[in-house]
């Protein structure tokens, strides 16, 4: 049975996840793709200082992201009459573009979960293990399936600054479905996957 885990998330709970469970999320995420990460690595984390233009931003993820969830995603939305917004689609977009940054924004805004595809490499899984994180990987190729799981679009960050996918989109949802490829205590099924093909790799050309 999949755990269900209400965010904001405590470390204990991170910490008795292992790679392989299976997860469901309810409770207010974040989305966050290239730009996102750059913005926060420049703005945040490398800057002496918080610019004045961008304290109220700043305060606001400072809130949202600690024991939260950040989501690796360049969502398809829609305007509706009244004029909220409505994801249609948001499927995860691939997570190592943001290897140079992930470890650090763990650590600044103290993250919990970090949701996308294809994994990770080796700073984010010690950023992971040294601040109580896990990866999770989402569904790829079911954008649709997904965003039906995004049950409300609460308010949108840097939209015209950034664009529509690249944007910090706050977003909850119920039941999201993931599983635990990155985990707090240093094992990475990304890693095991590559290590046991270079390790066939090696006995085919061997061969």
């Amino acid at each position: 049975m999949p755990t269900k885990l209400t965010i904001p998330i405590s470390e204990a709970d991170i910490r008795a996840l292992h790679v392989g469970d299976a997860v469901l999320l309810d409770g207010v995420m974040v989305t966050g793709r290239d730009a996102a990460h750059k913005y926060m690595a420049e703005n945040f984390i490398k800057s002496s200082a918080v610019p004045e233009s961008e304290q109220e931003i700043h305060g606001k993820l400072k809130a949202l992201l600690a024991g939260g969830v950040i989501y690796h995603c360049g969502p398809v939305v829609k305007k509706l009459a009244d004029g909220q917004w409505a994801f249609v689609a948001a499927g995860p977009t691939t997570s190592i573009r943001e290897e140079p940054y992930q470890a650090d924004v763990i650590r600044y805004f103290g993250l919990r979960g970090v949701i996308g595809k294809g994994g990770m490499a080796a700073k984010t899984l010690e950023g992971c293990q040294a601040y109580g994180a896990v990866y999770l990987h989402a569904i790829g190729g079911a954008a649709t399936f997904i965003a039906e799981r995004v049950k409300e679009v609460l308010t949108v960050y840097k939209k015209e600054e950034f664009g529509v996918p690249e944007a910090f989109w706050v977003i909850r949802v119920q039941d999201f479905p993931c599983v635990v490829t990155m985990d707090a205590h240093g094992k990475s099924l990304h890693a095991d996957v590559k290590s046991s093909s270079q390790a066939k790799l090696a006995e085919l050309v061997g061969a």
